[in-house]
């Protein structure tokens, strides 16, 4: 209790600081959308059929964690 009562009077950051933060995270956020959005398209052509490479990555993994737990017993 005594440690959470000090951190409410000697904060880490000041009022500034906590401002300047959200306010760069919001503008972060704004901007990584926009951008997303401007290259979707160029991402749907030259990204076509990336989805299959995470599905065999996954089954990879599970294969191994199926052989490292079926060798255990």
């Amino acid at each position: 209790m005594t440690t959470i009562l000090a951190a409410i009077k000697d904060p880490m950051f000041s009022q500034g600081q906590i401002v300047f933060g959200i306010i760069f995270f919001i503008a972060f956020v704004i901007l990584i959308t926009f951008m997303y959005r401007k290259d979707k398209t160029l991402h749907r052509k030259n990204y076509k059929g990336v989805i299959w490479i995470l599905v065999g990555f996954l089954a990879f993994f599970a294969l191994l964690l199926a052989i490292k737990f079926g060798l255990k017993e």
